[in-house]
């Protein structure tokens, strides 16, 4: 009777285990709906887009500083005039007449040289605002990954415990039967309610981190996720490919994101250089104006008139003296490209980081996945034996709860190596610059069937 209990124990250690390892069903959501549901629905990522959208205008906005300008002015005045002159006999003259006129002028600039570095960064910032969304989309693509794994070991932890407290539940309904007919001191009772008691206290505190993981999730998605899909069977990880950390080394400093964007950035201020500069330069531009402007007659007269003027030429501006403002903002201008230019540097020491991280995570996790494969079969045997050993006296209750609680926990760190694989993978590929969608589909592929 004994050796069936046993068997049962085990085999609800089993049932976790691929429940971890199993897919969750059709009605379960895997980590590519969650993504795409994710993308319509994550304020962050609609943050990043309308802020692409907004820096889209900036090439049109620079590129009018260089376009023609036209506008046309009109009046149309009504006067009246009352004027006394007091003579003998007295004179009064009363006048109404109107005046009115339109100018319409036009300039075309010829050379403005700031107007010209202007529009040059303008087009910079465009190039760096889509570094800057493709950072969003791929920063969302972690976030996601991070959210649904994190709730997915919540889950499986929560079912751990519960199978644990149903092994100790067994372990103290026994130690209570072996007291009662004498075979057992009331210290193995007392050690298997010990053990029950943490893990209720236990099963509290891993159903509210499941809470907190899930209204994680629910930041990014905008509501709760329903059941969510398991690692599929085999999980056979695979090491980089190529598995040679100089090859990512070189492509996270050729192609990381925020460098790019940094990249940008000190472009941007090496032309603002220039621009402050150009502050010293003439500019030319070519203007015409035509206007009309006529009357019905005047303060002292009521004779109809009309006039038209014309005017086309070049109009050139040098600044001379400036109070010094222009020198200023140049030595303004060289100090924040310096600091761009660290800022670069500072990127390309991350990027590297980054990639090293992720390469070395993807290594270590892969073998820490077949490590605790390894462990958790030599647990299971070694709670076999404990358990056989308690049966004919030379293990106690306290070996078994014991060696049951490294059972699983062996079984939950095999989880979250899993877990940490996959995140690893995405990890480098963000730190290359390569994450997109296609990356998170190869992922979800190790979650369903």
């Amino acid at each position: 009777m004994t050796r069936l209990r046993w068997s049962f124990v085990r085999f609800g250690f089993s049932l976790a285990l691929a429940a971890l390892l199993s897919s969750s069903g059709a009605s379960g959501e895997d980590l590519l709906q969650i993504y795409r549901e994710a993308q319509l629905s994550d304020p962050q990522l609609a943050s990043a887009r309308a802020n692409w959208g907004a820096t889209q205008e900036r090439v049109p906005q620079a590129r009018a500083g260089l376009l023609p300008n036209v506008a046309l002015g009109s009046a149309a005045n009504l006067n009246s005039s009352d004027s006394t002159f007091r003579t003998d006999p007295k004179i009064r003259n009363n006048n109404e007449f109107s005046q009115f006129g339109f100018t319409i002028s036009a300039s075309q600039p010829l050379y403005r040289a700031q107007s010209v570095v202007a529009l040059a960064q303008a087009q910079e910032q465009v190039v760096q605002a889509d570094y800057s969304l493709a950072i969003a989309q791929q920063d969302l693509i972690l976030r996601t990954a991070v959210a649904y794994f994190d709730a997915l070991l919540a889950e499986f932890t929560v079912e751990l415990v519960e199978q644990q407290k149903l092994a100790v539940e067994e372990q103290l309904a026994q130690a209570k039967r072996n007291f009662e007919v004498g075979t057992a001191t009331i210290t193995d009772t007392n050690e298997a309610q010990a053990q029950y008691d943490r893990i209720i206290a236990n099963e509290i505190l891993a159903r509210n981190d499941l809470d907190r993981r899930r209204t994680a999730l629910r930041a990014i998605i905008g509501r709760f996720p329903r059941d969510l899909n398991r690692v599929r069977r085999p999980f056979e990880p695979q090491l980089p490919n190529p598995n040679s950390l100089e090859y990512w080394l070189d492509r996270a400093l050729a192609y990381n994101l925020v460098v790019r964007v940094v990249q940008a950035s000190f472009d941007i201020a090496a032309l603002e250089v220039e621009r402050a500069r150009a502050a010293h330069y003439p500019t030319v531009d070519l203007i015409a104006s035509y206007g009309v402007s006529g009357s019905t007659g005047g303060p002292s007269n009521n004779f109809n008139s009309d006039q038209r003027s014309g005017l086309l030429g070049l109009q050139f501006n040098v600044p001379l003296y400036q109070g010094g403002i222009v020198t200023s903002r140049v030595r303004e201008a060289v100090a924040l490209q310096e600091r761009a230019r660290q800022d670069v540097e500072f990127a390309r020491r991350n990027a590297a980081t980054s990639a090293q991280d992720g390469f070395s995570g993807i290594n270590s996790a892969a073998a820490t996945v077949k490590a605790f494969e390894q462990a958790l079969i030599s647990a299971d045997t070694a709670l076999q034996s404990n358990r056989l050993g308690q049966e004919v006296g030379i293990r106690t209750n306290l070996d078994v709860l014991n060696v049951q609680q490294s059972v699983f926990s062996v079984r939950r760190d095999l989880a979250n190596a899993y877990f940490q694989y996959l995140l690893a993978i995405l990890r480098l590929k963000a730190a290359v610059g390569t994450l997109t969608e296609a990356d998170l589909i190869e992922i979800n592929g190790y979650l369903t069937i």
